[in-house]
């Protein structure tokens, strides 16, 4: 029995062998067989007995190893991919992306000398401050006199604010209350998101002419929703500064002796 062979794809895409696929997306050609025998690539084109592949393949495989690197089985990878149609893979690797450069993850960690750091926050330099913000995971140790700032806009945040004469233990505490409601906030916006945008896309049957849209949606989500929180902050900020400044102001006027 000959085996078939399909005509070349009418674009001008190159087309790569096994070995060439397997160098793209930087897997062992054993690798690529294992994932095509279960199903997680569609097959070849086959010109003689030569297999050629394309870039809907090499998505493929690049989302596999991504969601492999993320923590997921591979079981649960299977059965992801096999439940979806052609150009998912390509889609779903611009979502992990998106994800994976929101605003301000460009920011870049930042190596500090101790002195530096106390002299910011107009503390001693022997403060343990920069041993806490260590332990909570804002920096890491080089040596005894420099630190590597993985988060340096908050840090020097942080500073400013013990600059102003904030209790520096105080300041770290509300990192955590920060983290709970930001949390909870985040929550609360992705999940209109998934069940206004996502839900109603993918019950469609993820139609091609609609992942532009949804993919606009992720990509907008982060800004969008920064600035809603950023405005909503200041404005109950403000309130909160008023409120607190009456309240001095009154117990400090003869009437309330």
């Amino acid at each position: 029995m000959s085996d078939v062979t399909s005509p070349p794809p009418a674009s001008a895409e190159r087309e790569l062998t096994i070995d060439e696929l397997a160098a793209r997306v930087g897997m062992t050609v054993r690798n690529v067989r294992a994932y095509a025998s279960r199903g997680l690539l569609p097959p070849p084109r086959l010109a003689g007995r030569t297999g050629f592949y394309n870039r809907e393949h090499v998505h493929r495989l690049l989302l596999v190893r991504e969601l492999l690197d993320r923590g997921y089985t591979l079981a649960a990878v299977e059965q992801a991919m096999r439940s979806r149609g052609h150009g998912l893979a390509g889609h779903a690797l611009d979502v992990l992306r998106m994800l994976d450069s929101p605003v301000g993850a460009d920011e870049q960690p930042e190596e500090i000398a101790r002195e530096t750091l106390t002299a910011m926050a107009g503390i001693d330099p022997h403060d343990r401050l920069v041993d806490r913000i260590v332990e909570i995971g804002l920096a890491q140790r080089i040596d005894d006199d420099r630190f590597l700032l993985l988060q340096p806009a908050v840090v020097r945040a942080g500073a400013q604010a013990i600059a102003l004469g904030l209790d520096p233990d105080s300041v770290l505490d509300l990192l955590p209350v920060l983290s709970e409601h930001l949390s909870a906030i985040s929550r609360a916006f992705v999940s209109r998101v998934r069940d206004q945008i996502w839900h109603p896309f993918a019950e469609a049957g993820m139609p091609e002419d609609e992942w532009a849209r949804v993919l606009l949606a992720v990509e907008t989500l982060v800004p969008v929703a920064g600035q809603a929180v950023v405005t909503v902050f200041q404005r109950e900020l403000g309130a909160a500064i008023r409120d607190a400044l009456g309240a001095e102001l009154a117990r400090m006027s003869p009437e309330a002796d």
